[in-house]
């Protein structure tokens, strides 16, 4: 038996759908049944709003973008750390010859 791929829907659908869940008078389901999605899809996509930040909750189409700025803050991280280590050396160093110049 084949999976059902799941759809994807955009950031805007997805957004749009939490901000009339929230409104007052409104429910959760009746949006849902409205809009053509489960209502625990609603309160998932409203609890990564909450949890994330909407830089970080970027998916178009099933591609989560956020991967790829994960993968350049960890280049980032490790590019720090090395210049760290260098600034530390030369640091010893300028105090070694610091020293030993007299």
């Amino acid at each position: 038996m084949a999976k059902k791929r799941a759809q994807a829907y955009t950031e805007e659908f997805r957004k749009e759908a939490v901000k009339r869940a929230e409104k007052p008078g409104v429910t959760t389901a009746s949006v849902a049944r409205e809009l053509g999605v489960s209502a625990q899809q609603i309160y998932n996509w409203r609890r990564q709003f909450n949890r994330l930040s909407d830089k970080q909750f970027n998916s178009l189409d099933g591609v989560d973008y956020s991967k790829q700025e994960s993968a350049e803050v960890r280049k980032l991280k490790k590019e720090l750390q090395e210049a760290r280590q260098e600034v530390k050396f030369l640091k010893k160093a300028a105090a070694y010859f610091a020293n030993h110049q007299e």
